[in-house]
């Protein structure tokens, strides 16, 4: 589980560990994957930045080669920038960051496990996108055009690997964790409350699924798209 040293990510992963599996997250920060680890049974700690392209591959090869039963890899490192107004000078390099992140961590580490995890048993890949894949925020477009992004490249992937390997998606609405910074989240939802849902749905089977907001912008069609899209942007301006 990428990015699973904390919010989300660690979340899935106490679940994952607490129901029998062995787990490892990855992460850039090894004090928070040691002290993850520490606090729950199961989990295994593996330092990496995957914004990182060397770094990408050195997981890929160091995971397949000391865990070979692998059978799941979970794309969810993810970073949240609130960037100036567009007409503003724009920091390019937090830019492509969120890009390098976002999009192409998920799209390379996909492409490195597809061979590997298609011969093993119960194999799955599961892309953590967003709500804002769907109704995207106006003031944060890298962010959401990488979520949706990676929600249209897991469409693929899925198709791509039918009968080999099962491709997920889950598309979270606003969670109540430190994404963009600590307090910009405490309006979303409670943390344990969302991962138990989605782990839930991910148990049953269910390959795509968003909750509340996220839901209703997922299955919505173009008028009810529009309508979220305008209380969203209004809400945020406000």
């Amino acid at each position: 589980i990428t990015g699973g040293g904390s919010g989300i990510g660690l979340a899935l992963a106490q679940r994952f560990a607490n129901a029998g599996s062995e787990v490892l997250i990855s992460g850039r920060r090894k004090d928070v994957l040691e002290e993850a680890a520490r606090q729950t049974e199961g989990l295994i700690p593996v330092v990496c930045d995957v914004s990182v392209e060397s770094e990408r591959v050195r997981l890929f090869e160091f995971v397949t080669s000391h865990y070979p039963a692998l059978n799941m890899v979970v794309n969810n490192a993810g970073i949240q920038n609130r960037p100036p107004a567009i007409t503003q000078p724009q920091d390019w390099t937090a830019h492509h960051l969120e890009i390098a992140t976002n999009l192409e961590a998920p799209l390379h580490l996909s492409m490195l496990f597809a061979a590997f995890l298609k011969d093993q048993p119960k194999a799955a890949i599961i892309n953590v996108t967003s709500g804002l894949a769907f109704v995207p925020i106006a003031a944060m477009p890298t962010y959401c055009a990488m979520k949706a992004a990676l929600h249209s490249f897991t469409m693929s992937l899925r198709e791509q690997l039918k009968g080999q390997v099962t491709v997920y998606e889950v598309a979270p609405p606003a969670v109540n964790t430190d994404l963009g910074g600590a307090g910009l989240h405490t309006f979303g939802v409670d943390l344990d409350e969302y991962a138990d849902f989605a782990f839930g749905k991910l148990l049953e089977g269910d390959l795509e699924f968003g909750y509340q907001f996220s839901e209703a912008g997922r299955v919505g069609g173009a008028e009810e798209r529009a309508k979220l899209f305008e209380a969203m942007n209004s809400r945020f301006r406000a």
